[in-house]
């Protein structure tokens, strides 16, 4: 059973409300003779120009998807290499420069998993990348200064990816689309509700499914234009995975908890 309320069939248990909402209203209006529409092969239009709109809106957030899936795996390959750098000092020098510089590693990796599920602001996790700065400062006494370089490098890199995370998060792909699409949903459905088709029951599959499609496919894209909405772990469908992140947290506890 929770399995039907998470994964593949998350969405597809989120619009079936709807359907048998809408299925319902249509026995209604049958039985009270309330279809005074006739249906017309206008119907057929307006359906395929919902399905061309749908299918641009669905192609633009894939591609930002697409890219958005790399982010998080390109952000756990920078905290590694800080991470290595800091180790290799530290086993060279037994420095405790490089000792809190895993540590603080290690707390910026936690904000950062935490940030993704909106309990950091990021203005607080750009600070923390800030800190880095007095950190590399101290570690100049205990390298080379190309060492320092590889480590702004990466750095730059985190700051970079936060970044393009926050304005994917905080924009949404072609709002007028949406509404366009939203809307043309809409006076389709209204227009299934109202239209006589005969026979009958053979009408109620076609409203059915005509409306499980177009509803599904509007829930959809609007999921897969933010896939960084961790409010819920493993709830939705469309989130890219913190894996990456997760397994970097968990190496640096166990190299703390060794060099303690």
């Amino acid at each position: 059973m929770k399995n039907l309320f998470s994964g593949k069939w998350f969405i597809a248990i989120k619009v079936l409300p709807w359907v048998v909402g809408i299925i319902l209203l249509k026995l209604v209006l049958d039985k009270f003779g309330l279809e005074p529409l006739s249906l017309s092969p206008l119907f057929n239009s307006i359906i395929a120009a919902n399905v061309f709109l749908l299918g641009f809106l669905l192609a633009g957030t894939l591609a930002d998807y697409k890219e958005s899936e790399r982010l998080p795996g390109e952000l756990a390959a920078s905290i590694e290499t800080l991470y290595d750098e800091f180790e290799i000092t530290y086993k060279n020098k037994k420095s405790p420069v490089a000792k809190n510089a895993i540590a603080l590693l290690g707390d910026f990796n936690t904000l950062l998993i935490n940030w993704f599920y909106k309990k950091e602001r990021t203005k607080t996790l750009m600070d923390k990348i800030c800190r880095f700065n007095d950190l590399f400062l101290d570690l100049e006494r205990l390298t080379q200064p190309n060492f320092i370089a590889r480590l702004k490098q990466e750095q730059h890199n985190i700051r970079r990816n936060l970044i393009r995370i926050h304005t994917i998060r905080e924009t949404s792909f072609v709002a007028a689309g949406y509404a366009v699409a939203e809307i043309t949903t809409g006076l389709l459905i209204l227009g299934f509700l109202f239209a006589k088709i005969e026979p009958f029951y053979e009408s109620l599959f076609f409203v059915g499914a005509t409306t499980f499609l177009m509803i599904y496919m509007i829930a959809l894209i609007k999921d897969l234009d933010n896939p960084f909405d961790h409010y819920t772990d493993g709830k939705e469908t469309t989130v890219v995975s913190l894996k990456p992140l997760k397994d970097v947290e968990e190496r640096i506890k166990e190299e703390l908890k060794r060099i303690k």
